[in-house]
């Protein structure tokens, strides 16, 4: 009975708070709020430690687990490795289409990334984006390390933390088009 109360306590403060004018941010291009929404999401991404990958299956299902990725570049590319015989290997190959989805841990804010999910065996790149706890996981460098390199179509975060909060009629988060950003 504490729990339930305590969860709707959390439920009427949040929608107190986000039913104010002002709360609602969609990002454009050159908007203000670029700079702030770029650097909590990167922020967030830094701090979460890992990051969900979402594939589609071959039935058209989503599937979801767990990846330790690389830190996001500066254009919010991210890399990760992976054995080349996984199932999302197979499922990218088919369906280049992905979702990053990074929690931030003190809040119920989020990072999430929709782009295009290319695979990587370049021997070079393999070296550059390597951990040393992975040498158990795979013990042929060369032939059972594959990277996943995913390029950002465009993201959404919503971060209590940071006051990025999304519409307070459609609840739509702060999104970033990395395309609108690219072509100016």
């Amino acid at each position: 009975m504490k729990s339930m109360i305590k969860s709707l306590f959390f439920i009427v403060t949040i929608i107190a708070i986000t039913s104010f004018k002002g709360f609602g941010q969609i990002i454009k291009p050159n908007d203000s709020l670029q700079a702030k929404v770029v650097s909590a999401a990167k922020t967030i991404m830094t701090s979460a430690k890992t990051s969900s990958l979402i594939t589609i299956d071959s039935e058209g299902r989503p599937r979801v687990r767990e990846m330790s990725p690389f830190e996001a570049e500066s254009d919010f590319t991210v890399w990760f490795g992976t054995n080349p015989k996984s199932r999302k290997v197979e499922q990218i190959k088919n369906n280049s289409k992905v979702t990053l989805y990074y929690l931030e841990k003190e809040s119920a804010g989020y990072v999430m990334i929709h782009g295009n999910a290319s695979l990587v065996n370049n021997q070079e790149e393999k070296d550059t984006r390597w951990k040393e706890e992975w040498d158990a996981f795979y013990p042929n460098k060369k032939e059972d390390y594959l990277l996943i390199k995913v390029t950002p179509i465009w993201m959404e975060v919503v971060s209590y933390t940071y006051n990025i909060l999304g519409d307070p009629i459609t609840w739509k988060p702060a999104v970033i088009n990395f395309e609108n950003i690219k072509k100016e």
